[in-house]
């Protein structure tokens, strides 16, 4: 059974594979799994019909049969964890990509998004230079420690996995902002992510969704 996934019609990012089903596409190429896209627009994304799949009205969804999944991070695991390719087979080493993947959406995420949310929209506002420093020192403060992690090594734990699927996932979204420049190695680990085949293949297939747009424009 070919799963399908929900993505926008018109994605704000402008196809840069920000959105996050980006993610969701990145794990089922990795994982060599087809799969079907149904396009929403903003419209569609409120109405009845997706609500019941997505109570938050938000993209990704993930459908396979009956089973119907919203929250990319989690469409992400039920993909490794029912595929090869994606979680170790050790034990141990499955709990530390799985640990991986929670902290790349709860650690790390959280405040890059509440930055970049800030500065791009609180940029006029009278207190922007005042709150600035704050929400710059709760974005580095994450970054830093995982680069001091990282240090060296090509991957978080040994072999690429889902964990360092998310957390590359993460980290793409604030390269833009020049910051991760100033963590080499983390630039270097996104790189490395973003060479992989199946983040390419990911990358293009969001990217023809805006060019189609584009052209029909």
């Amino acid at each position: 059974m070919i799963p399908s996934i929900t993505a926008f019609e018109k994605s704000p990012d402008r196809g840069r594979g920000l959105a996050r089903d980006m993610r969701v596409r990145w794990a089922l190429e990795e994982v060599g799994q087809p799969y079907d896209v149904r396009l929403l627009s903003f419209s569609d994304m409120k109405k009845p019909a997706h609500l019941a799949h997505h109570p938050f009205g938000q993209i990704p969804t993930y459908q396979e049969g009956d089973l119907v999944l919203f929250e990319s991070g989690s469409i992400v695991f039920h993909i490794a964890q029912n595929h090869a390719g994606l979680l170790p087979e050790n034990a141990y080493a499955r709990a530390r990509a799985i640990t991986w993947m929670f902290a790349a959406l709860n650690t790390v995420e959280p405040p890059l998004v509440e930055r970049e949310v800030f500065m791009l929209l609180e940029r006029e506002q009278p207190w922007y230079e005042q709150r600035l420093p704050i929400v710059d020192a709760r974005a580095r403060k994450p970054l830093r420690e995982l680069a001091n992690h990282l240090g060296e090594a090509q991957w978080l734990e040994g072999e690429f996995n889902a964990g360092d699927l998310l957390m590359v996932a993460v980290l793409f979204r604030c390269k833009a902002s020049g910051i991760l420049n100033e963590y080499p190695n983390l630039a270097a680990y996104v790189a490395r992510g973003e060479a992989r085949p199946a983040f390419g293949r990911a990358f293009a297939a969001q990217l023809a969704v805006f060019t189609k747009g584009q052209s029909l424009g």
